[in-house]
């Protein structure tokens, strides 16, 4: 049977890009083993056709005319890896219209705007894929959308960040936060400005899609409560290495009783729990549900050769089942309601600094007890007329665990505002 050359557009060429194109040259015919089909690159679009890349494109394949590459006929499928809102979004927008299937690795845009994208799609008949905007080379999507399709999954547990794994990695070693995000930048692993990423705002863009293909309704971006690891002080790893756990920013997405709840934020892991092992810069994203229990993924979850062979599977995967409807359709089937944050629960750590007097642990145990919150686990330093005291809280709503420690934050013993954070237990929350 003879092949069949499939003309690939890229929106973007640089480190994502270029790695795309190498793979798509270097793998030419392990594809086509598989597929029947040669997919090169026939196109890309740049804004600087004379920018030094790491992977040189053909002759004539850089352009900077958006318009000629929407209507240039032989590309026939496009791999939208330039990043960022605008112009990637008018431009994939365009593209879909235009009647072209697109593969996405662009986080931020699927995760804010993806309603939109897929209404677009469904309109042109044509597929739009993104993989590689969640956890890179870990096909958690495509587990989700095609092999999960029916075994009602109700909890996603992840960790979609390699820059805050590794940075927590290092500060469990001993590092302080400044060392551990400077080390993190000679790397590689953190940009100069690494704001998305300490704060939790890129894991939340990645739990927004999980969340919408997991459970069949859309999230978005601003559905996420979202907590960084800005706030994190050595106390606090240390406190979690004395209870036998550690820290790590954790995506918990969660369908309860007809309602989601998705948060992005440190939590203790107890060191019996597969997420705790997760070391550096890797990924893992756990899936639990009725006809699966537990299923964990793990890989590196970042990186231009990582994000660009799991852009390449979607290509293949497009290539594959052209004109068979497959999947061009929405991942969402249903408007499921928020789940109040008071009402989420889930086991809690509390790290309290209060001065060295007697009654105050139990004054606070009894605001616990008064809100239904009770005490699992507590460890008690003094050191020069103060006492930090660590509480691990049994599972509790946490509206009440929010009000009880309201009221303990306002007693004249208490030194610094309650830091509390979400416990994961080796089953469940």
């Amino acid at each position: 049977m003879a092949s069949v050359d499939v003309g690939i557009g890229l929106l973007g060429y640089g480190t994502v890009g270029s790695s795309v194109n190498r793979m798509l040259v270097e793998s030419v015919d392990e594809i086509e083993r598989a597929t029947g089909h040669r997919l090169r690159v026939v196109r890309a679009l740049v804004r600087d056709p004379a920018k030094e890349r790491p992977f040189p494109a053909g002759d004539g394949v850089l352009t900077t005319d958006f318009e000629a590459f929407r209507d240039d006929p032989d590309i026939q499928v496009v791999a939208e890896v330039m990043g960022g809102l605008s112009p990637a979004g008018d431009y994939v927008r365009a593209l879909l219209g235009a009647g072209k299937p697109v593969v996405s690795a662009n986080k931020q845009l699927i995760a804010r705007d993806g309603a939109e994208l897929f209404a677009a799609a469904s309109a042109a008949g044509v597929q739009l894929r993104f993989e590689a905007s969640v956890c890179a080379a870990i096909p958690v999507v495509k587990v989700l959308r095609e092999s999960l399709v029916v075994s009602n999954v109700h909890r996603v547990l992840g960790i979609v960040n390699g820059t805050t794994n590794f940075m927590l990695s290092s500060m469990e070693r001993g590092g302080s936060y400044a060392d551990a995000l400077a080390e993190a930048q000679a790397l590689g692993y953190a940009e100069a400005d690494p704001t998305d990423d300490v704060s939790g705002a890129d894991a939340a863009a990645k739990m927004a899609i999980l969340a919408t293909v997991a459970f069949g309704s859309r999230v978005r971006f601003e559905d996420v409560e979202c907590r960084g690891i800005e706030e994190l002080e050595p106390v606090h790893v240390n406190a979690a290495a004395q209870l036998g756990m550690v820290i790590k920013l954790v995506g918990i997405a969660t369908l309860l009783d007809g309602a989601v709840d998705v948060r992005v934020q440190p939590a203790l892991v107890e060191r019996s729990h597969p997420l705790a092992a997760v070391d550096g810069a890797f990924n893992a994203v756990m899936l639990q549900g009725d006809a699966i229990r537990e299923i964990t993924l793990e890989g590196p979850g970042a990186g231009g050769v990582e994000t660009a062979s799991a852009v390449v599977a979607d290509l293949v995967s497009v290539v594959g089942t052209a004109g068979t409807g497959f999947l061009q359709n929405d991942a969402c089937w249903r408007e499921l309601p928020r789940l109040p944050s008071s009402e989420w629960r889930s086991p809690f750590y509390v790290h309290l600094e209060v001065s060295d007097r007697p009654g105050v642990l139990a004054h606070a145990a009894s605001r616990l007890a008064a809100h239904d919150v009770s005490i699992a686990q507590l460890v008690q330093r003094l050191e020069d007329g103060a006492a930090a005291i660590e509480l691990v809280l049994h599972r509790a709503a946490f509206g009440e665990v929010s009000a009880a420690l309201r009221e303990i934050a306002a007693f004249p013993e208490v030194l610094r505002p309650p830091f509390v954070l979400p416990v994961i237990a080796e089953r469940g929350l």
